[in-house]
């Protein structure tokens, strides 16, 4: 094999072992089938760190990581590490490694695959295929916080106490990088891109207007449309086929990225890309968190995992070919009825016929099986 890649593995906490490994599993089946080395090595990152090394973000991971070109990554997190003080939490780890790796730029894009049609909550969904570009560096989750006791009262005479804050802050450079990503993926796609924030109230989000309105005469053939955050929380219900690209900040891209998962079925179906500068390594992951109800079951739903190996091989690698046979293998494996849990909603009889409940394995056994 002439073309290898140096992936770092992490699996992390809950269902994330599990995913991650079927995720493993099928990048060794395609690498075969189409002529690459994929040179694997894991680490410790999230919950699992801390309890071997006290920290959720290992050094020697994020070094790796670094040093990669690329990462998989499972989920990390769970309650029993609730109770840790807040730089100790699992999560630290995300949020290391997107700092530590420069990553930018997270795509989480819904698809309704025709199969699961049933299972999405929508009446008449139609088809939905969107991107959501999310800037992930900046605002809220990285702005300065804290808590102080004040001594002052609310306008009642209760005396405030505690009082904790959170500050949302944004560079013109950070948010004028994301939306020309967001303004290049929608050239290439269906040529719309949707600008989300709260701009009647936020001044951050007033500059993501502004920016975006210089920027957009740059992309004279993207049609540019902006939406509040909470319209577009309905317009994702009410019309989602209609949207192709949505690029908005780090908080308000976490929120609409769920909901899209839940319209199209399952969070459970939908892969991530987090990606820095051209030559960067990136991070592939599923949008699910760790599952820790279902963990160790053989009952999660792997796809999100094996589809976020495509977007590393499509997106960063350059392995399309790759990548496509992974999303038509899937496809395949839900045209023949095959469900996890998550998925497995049918309406009637004769549907119920059609389904077969597969456990985690299972379900990886048979996109493997399926790559062409």
């Amino acid at each position: 094999m002439g073309r290898s890649y140096n992936i770092v593995s992490i699996p992390g906490d809950g269902i994330g072992p599990e995913v991650n490994g079927c995720a493993v599993r099928v990048l060794e089946a395609v690498s075969q089938k189409y002529g690459f080395e994929p040179k694997i090595t894991e680490y410790k990152a999230g919950g699992s760190a801390i309890d071997a090394y006290g920290v959720p973000l290992p050094g020697e991971t994020l070094q790796a990581a670094q040093d990669s070109d690329a990462v998989l990554l499972g989920a990390v997190g769970g309650p029993r590490w609730d109770m840790i003080e807040a730089e100790r939490r699992p999560e630290q780890a995300i949020l290391g490694l997107r700092q530590g790796m420069h990553l930018y730029a997270n795509l989480r894009p819904a698809i309704l695959y025709k199969e699961l049609g049933d299972v999405s909550p929508l009446k008449k969904p139609g088809n939905i295929d969107l991107l959501i570009v999310r800037e992930l560096t900046g605002g809220i989750y990285f702005g300065k916080q804290g808590s102080y006791k004040s001594s002052e009262k609310l306008f009642d005479g209760t005396r405030k106490g505690n009082v904790a804050f959170d500050t949302e802050s944004y560079s013109e450079a950070e948010i004028s990088r994301i939306l020309r990503r967001g303004f290049e993926f929608a050239r290439i796609r269906g040529k719309k891109l949707t600008v989300v924030d709260k701009a009647n109230v936020l001044v951050t989000s007033r500059m993501w207007r502004s920016l975006a309105r210089e920027i957009s005469e740059e992309f004279s053939d993207v049609e540019l449309e902006f939406l509040y955050v909470d319209n577009c929380s309905m317009q994702l219900v009410a019309r989602p086929s209609t949207f192709d690209v949505i690029v908005t900040s780090n908080m308000f891209g976490d929120i609409l990225s769920d909901l899209a998962g839940q319209i199209t079925g399952s969070v459970g179906m939908l892969p991530s890309a987090s990606m820095g500068n051209p030559g960067m390594p990136g991070l592939f992951e599923p949008i699910h968190g760790s599952a820790p109800d279902i963990a160790g079951q053989n009952k999660a739903n792997p796809i999100a995992s094996i589809l976020s190996v495509g977007l590393m091989l499509k997106l960063h690698l350059g392995e399309k070919d790759a990548s496509d046979a992974i999303t038509a293998a899937v496809r395949k494996t839900l045209a023949q009825g095959a469900r996890t849990p998550d998925i497995a909603l049918y309406g009637d009889e004769e549907e119920a016929k059609k389904i077969t409940l597969v456990s985690t394995v299972e379900m990886t056994d048979r996109i493997i099986g399926n790559l062409e």
